[in-house]
């Protein structure tokens, strides 16, 4: 079968590739502590699937319009309204089934061939490789330890030329877990002023911000207009099954995202929508709890990672991923990554599985409890300090 060349520029996401040999391990009856696939490990809130259920009870199984039930779009512009600082219309919301056609959408709607879009470099690998499926020239940003791994707006003006259409960030950040000051999110909302730039403001983790205060570019004067806010209910609620996203956007972008959706998806599922209301709109101490959970986890597992000679590992602010820097090892990242796998059973990924900057790097969840964590580091440990002890 011949395929259309196009998809030779379609990466992966290679958590789910580094997940399937975990679990080709499992099947062969070797125990693994998984600390690659970045998702909670607590179940969706009973309240919210109690609501699905309602919902499939009550006949929501029928298609809904595509860019999403009033009802949902109501809900999403009050809560954006009350946590983004600025006023956000439901006709300025498209739901989505999970984070990533938003994604996939604004790049589709936006981006000629030959238009350069700049993307954080470790970043999110989606982002590249949706600009190169399109057509569009990913240029990478830097986000460099020595800056906390923070987007520097110097480094992104240098990368601006008169090709560049799209602005991509996220924050809190995946893989690194930093997160943008104001001041960086004012210097970063002044160069897409003066440069004409579209903004997609990746924020599916602002509930997961343990030091700071989490500014939204879609508040600051002349953003709303050129903003994508992307966001969803994955983290925050536990709901990565569920496949729940959204984004807020000018209206006249909206429409051309919801003619996206009719023709890729007709719409996000009824019940799940139903469910996406509940979460927003009921009690929110199990996500509280859960936070609260990750920043215990974090500072367990920080502080013992950067105690192992040769790794050192900041302090992250935000998300749920650990950012060590392995360089002091004597091989490289993605062969002790690799020899974590194998020979000790713990699955983590190579920070360069999300760009060429990720060298030297793993990205580690600490969506897992305390006791396999407290594993998983004397593994890591031992795997540091000489030949497997497993």
């Amino acid at each position: 079968m011949r395929f259309a060349a196009r998809m030779k520029d379609l990466g992966t996401e290679t958590a789910f590739e580094v997940l399937a040999k975990a679990k080709a391990l499992e099947r062969q009856g070797r125990a693994v502590i998984h600390l690659e696939i970045g998702e909670p490990d607590f179940d969706t809130p009973p309240h919210i699937v109690e609501a699905a259920i309602k919902a499939l009870r009550d006949g929501h199984t029928h298609y809904t319009p595509s860019p999403g039930i009033p009802e949902l779009r109501g809900a999403i512009a009050e809560h954006l309204t009350a946590t983004r600082g600025t006023p956000v219309k439901p006709e300025q919301v498209v739901v989505t089934p999970g984070a990533k056609p938003i994604m996939f959408y604004t790049i589709l709607a936006c981006v000629d061939p030959g238009d350069e879009v700049l993307v954080p470099d470790p970043g999110f690998p989606i982002y590249a490789s949706v600009v190169r499926f399109v057509g569009g020239v990913p240029v990478s940003v830097p986000l460099r330890e020595e800056h906390a791994f923070r987007m520097q707006v110097a480094d992104v003006a240098q990368r601006i030329t008169p090709r560049t259409r799209l602005l991509i960030f996220n924050t809190p950040h995946n893989p690194c877990g930093s997160a943008l000051t104001r001041a960086d999110i004012e210097g970063l909302a002044e160069l897409a002023r003066r440069h004409d730039l579209v903004v997609l403001a990746d924020e599916i983790y602002c509930e997961m911000l343990y030091e700071g205060t989490h500014t939204s570019i879609l508040a600051l004067p002349g953003m709303a207009e050129r903003t994508v806010l992307l966001d969803g209910f994955s983290k925050t609620y536990a709901m990565t099954g569920w496949r729940l996203g959204y984004g807020a956007m000018p209206v006249a972008l909206a429409e051309q995202v919801a003619r996206l959706m009719t023709n890729s998806n007709s719409c996000t599922a009824a019940f799940t929508q139903w469910a996406g209301i509940a979460a927003l709109k009921g009690p929110q101490e199990p996500s509280r709890k859960m936070i609260a959970e990750f920043r215990r986890r974090r500072d367990f597992l920080v502080p013992a990672l950067d105690a192992i000679a040769g790794i050192r590992c900041a302090m992250p602010p935000g998300a749920f991923y650990a950012f060590p820097n392995v360089t002091g090892l004597p091989v490289s990242a993605h062969e002790f990554a690799d020899l974590l796998l194998q020979q000790y059973g713990v699955a983590v990924l190579a920070g360069t599985c999300f760009g060429e900057c990720g060298e030297g790097y793993l990205r580690i969840s600490y969506a897992n409890s305390l006791e396999n964590l407290r594993e998983a580091a004397r593994l890591i440990r031992n795997a540091a300090a000489g030949p497997p002890q497993r």
